[in-house]
């Protein structure tokens, strides 16, 4: 619309709908227009015009283009809630996909795309395969657009048309930006399909780089996006891709700078030559420091990605540190993201400048800020140990100026300080001491009274510095009364005088018989316990020597930072999340296909589908699996403390909490009388490509129950809960179902694989409820473990035999092979192939857990006749244990 149109956002009229409907039939063409922009301008602003739906499809058959692109938006916007009436548009489309015009061509395809109701998508495929091989690239680029967008709605048609192979030949068109979008396409429908669609070959690989160079911008994205999946055979092939790709590093936009910083990225881990890597990681400096002056939006994303990529390849901007430096005018989220980039660039070269740096920002406003600079120097001591007597002073100058908060931070980074260098740095304790009093935030409280009592023979007032805490020890919060607790015992252990005597007696006193924390109530327990059987055997617990903590600054799991990596200039990038676990996908459902087991291209006694049996699979639907997320804080207790949630272990999902699906009784974990009327069933449950927990909650109380929290303890697979528990108030005699989102690799714990996982239930009413439950690795299971008979083949031999676990199965049969697979398959275990051996059928089977780790499995039985032998091969055999219960639950079920 120009800007003369506002007018038809107002009206003074009454009665506006007849008075539309009667102008959208009158005479005159321009009449006819402004009454359409009228109707326009009202369902803009949320007005219900879809009674006019009739008359605004009248007005399609005109030549005036204006007039016909505003009733395709109205089309658009109307066709869902109208498909009957939506059929009546279909044979202006079709006549419109003919016209001369390519605009008009190029503007019918595109509206019935994104018109998504399935009467009229299979009036849409004729057009659609007349505009894929169009005479003009503006309707060829339109058209593949619109082949994703039919696939979204309608994959089995897609693929029955043909329109997958027409849009893998539009990657050899001659026009860039044809080419730009079906990569673009293709790579979409790549995400929503669970079987290879889009592979990149040598020849589409010189087809994409020579495209590059002359689509525009947002074709570039697309294509280098697409390159990003294509693994080069060797280095040559590598060097080769990073040189065409190299120039898009001096492009003017930001996204094109990333995405070709991304697929260098990737390449270069195939780079064997040093000078090439070195030479790379020169010219990537400047594009990635030139971000740093856009607006301020833009920094911040990219300084998320600078993030990632300075863990993996820290020498790229190891002399750019100075970039880095805050601005006074730089808004808060931009500071901080400087501040963690700068820790991770720091060197025994550049900590002068970097503390001079930190120091400053230490006095300035804003206090979040100030905090963060404060720990930021403290962070600096602990990666680097030549500088950590200069980072030591720059704190001690700033604990002398007195600012409280600063104080504070100042005290909690040197107990980090102490628990990495022992023994080092102690003749500072004193001026620690001088700002006992000031301490007010429980943090800094608890740091000051660990120094007190891990250094409590060395501070000849240990006792009267502690027991100015004791004072207020009721009103204290639990981890100030956790570490008083442990400090008094270190003090009594060390010097077992009257005076600590009667502290421990006090403290223990305290803590289990005035506290309702369950933590501290358990720990004061075990003191007690120890000290009255064994001060010897306390000692040795409670005086051990601790492990060294180290530097956090990289602290993304290697496997995750490669997944990010691979993601960057995306939404994971910024998150520093996998897309998993923060998006949900639909993917398209597949075909169900043929149970035809016979490829016919081998010898006889072996065969292979042309695609793998779904057969009793549930559509396949929801997100990929995250690779890993990073580890719980190293503060968190192993013991669950439901008192206090902690947020970063909730994680946030995009979707609303499914309701939880009939089926089969849930076991009860925690029956009515161990819960106090409560009773909790559950189980993990695998749907639509998501891991949740299914739960019943019954209230055979007699008191209503609200407030529900839960938490998980570290477990093999790090599961948890990917959002807030919901359970509305349950009333007596009251029952409440639902399904809790989980998140992978939140909480790992070390030591071999184990089903355990340990869950914690608290309401408002009732005490907190433990219980345990098991795991099925049939739930981890992934919707992309289908695998290729060769790909199988490779893997199986590249597989050292100390990889192979075998197990036999003397009381499950096998009746009948179909049935069989259907089972594996309904759990994501793909058929690959099957041969026979003399009267034993052998049938291969793949399957993929979390994180990329496949499963090869060889099943072998006689048919009819008790007895299977089951042997897998994987990259973890340490999980064979896991996956043979997890079988032998699924066959005898």
């Amino acid at each position: 619309m120009s800007g003369h149109d506002s007018k038809y956002f107002s009206t003074t009229k009454k009665g506006e709908i007849p008075e539309l409907k009667e102008e959208l039939h009158a005479q005159y063409k321009d009449k006819r227009k402004d009454a359409v922009k009228k109707v326009i301008a009202a369902m803009t602003v949320g007005k219900d015009v879809s009674s006019l739906f009739t008359d605004v499809v009248n007005c399609m058959q005109t030549e005036d283009l204006e007039l016909k692109k505003l009733v395709y938006l109205y089309l658009i916007n109307y066709a869902k809630s109208q498909p009957d009436l939506a059929i009546l548009a279909v044979n202006t489309f079709v006549k419109d996909s003919q016209d001369p015009n390519p605009l008009i061509r190029a503007l019918a395809v595109r509206t019935m795309g994104c018109i998504r109701v399935d009467k009229i998508t299979e009036y849409l495929c004729d057009p659609l395969q007349r505009c894929l091989k169009d005479d003009d690239p503006y309707v060829r680029k339109t058209a593949a657009i619109c082949v994703s967008k039919l696939y979204d709605i309608n994959a089995e048609l897609v693929e029955d048309r043909g329109f997958l192979e027409a849009l893998k030949d539009l990657i050899s068109d001659n026009n860039p930006m044809v080419v730009a979008n079906a990569a673009a396409a293709l790579a979409e429908i790549q995400e929503n399909s669970s079987r290879p669609i889009f592979e990149i070959t040598s020849h589409t690989l010189t087809k994409l780089l020579t495209a590059l160079n002359e689509c525009t911008e947002w074709g570039q994205v697309f294509i280098l996006d697409a390159l990003t999946k294509y693994k080069a055979a060797d280095a040559r092939e590598a060097e080769n891709i990073v040189e065409r790709v190299t120039p898009r590093l001096q492009h003017a936009n930001s996204a094109v700078v990333l995405s070709a910083v991304k697929l260098i990225l990737l390449q270069m881990e195939l780079i064997t030559n040093t000078d090439v890597v070195r030479n790379l990681c020169k010219k990537m400096a400047p594009p990635l420091v030139t971000l740093l002056s856009a607006e301020p939006e833009i920094q911040y994303v990219a300084l998320r990605n600078i993030n990632l990529i300075v863990q993996k390849r820290p020498s790229i901007l190891a002399h750019e540190v100075k970039v880095f430096f805050c601005k006074y005018n730089d808004p808060i989220y931009v500071k901080m993201e400087k501040l963690e980039i700068m820790i991770k660039l720091a060197s025994d070269r550049n900590i002068d400048q970097v503390l001079l740096e930190f120091k400053e920002y230490a006095t300035e406003v804003d206090v979040d800020f100030v905090r963060k600079s404060v720990r930021a120097i403290g962070r600096c001591a602990i990666k680097l140990e030549r500088a950590a007597e200069r980072c030591i002073s720059v704190l001690l100058e700033l604990i002398k100026i007195k600012v409280n908060y600063v104080v504070q931070e100042a005290i909690i980074v040197i107990k980090d300080i102490f628990r990495r260098y022992p023994n080092t740095y102690e003749s500072i304790i004193a001026t620690l001491c001088e700002s006992l009093d000031t301490l007010d935030e429980p943090e800094a409280k608890a740091s000051m009274i660990w120094i007190i009592g891990e250094y409590a023979e060395r501070i000849d007032n240990a006792d009267e510095l502690l027991e100015s805490f004791l004072e207020t020890f009721s009103e204290e919060p639990p981890e100030v009364q956790l570490q008083l607790l442990t400090a008094t015992v270190k003090l009594f252990l060390k010097k077992p005088t009257d005076g600590p005597q009667q502290m421990i007696q006090v403290v223990l006193n305290n803590a289990t018989l005035e506290s309702d924390n369950p933590d501290l109530r358990d720990r004061a327990y075990i003191y007690w316990r120890l000290l009255s059987t064994d001060p010897e055997a306390a000692k040795d617990v409670v005086l051990a020597e601790k492990p060294l903590i180290g530097d956090d600054s990289n602290q993304l799991d290697p496997s995750l930072l490669d997944e990010l990596l691979a993601n960057v200039a995306t939404l994971s990038s910024v998150f520093h999340k996998p897309a998993g676990a923060f998006v949900t996908r639909v993917k398209t459902v597949q075909r169900a296909e043929e149970d035809d087991y016979t490829d016919g291209t081998e010898g006889g006694d072996s065969e292979t589908p042309a695609h793998a049996s779904d057969t009793g699979a549930s559509p396949p639907s929801i997100r990929r699996q995250p690779a890993a997320a990073p580890a719980a804080p190293p503060s968190m207790p192993d013991l669950l403390d439901l008192m206090g949630l902690d947020n970063d272990s909730i994680a946030i999902v995009s979707v609303d909490q499914p309701e939880a699906p009939s089926g089969p009784p849930l076991p009860v974990l925690v029956p009515a009388s161990s819960g106090q009327g409560l009773q909790i069933s559950a189980q993990l449950i695998r749907k639509d490509g998501q891991i949740f927990y299914s739960m019943l909650f019954e209230n055979n109380s007699q008191i209503p129950l609200d407030g529900f929290m839960i938490q998980f303890n570290k477990n093999t697979f790090g599961l948890a809960a990917g959002g807030p528990l919901q359970v509305s108030t349950l009333q007596p005699g009251a029952s409440f179902s639902t399904l809790l989102p989980m998140v992978l690799f939140k909480n790992v714990s070390p030591g071999p694989p184990s089903q355990l996982l340990q869950v914690a239930v608290k309401n408002s009413q009732q005490p907190v409820l433990y219980f345990k439950d098991k795991m099925s690795l049939l739930v981890f299971f992934t919707e992309d473990g289908r695998m290729e008979r060769s790909t199988f083949l490779e893997m199986w031999k590249s597989l050292p035999d100390t990889n192979e676990v075998s197990k036999d199965f003397p009381s499950i049969g096998v009746i009948s092979i179909e049935a069989t697979l259907d089972r594996l398959a309904a759990s994501n275990m793909f058929f690959v192939a099957k041969r026979k051996n003399a009267n034993q059928n052998v049938l291969y089977v793949s399957a993929k857990i979390p994180q990329g780790t496949p499963f090869l499995i060889e099943l072998t039985a006689v048919i009819g006749t008790p007895g299977l032998k089951c042997a897998i091969k994987t990259p973890s055999p340490e999980m064979a244990p896991l996956f043979f219960e997890a079988i032998e639950t699924l066959l005898k079920s």
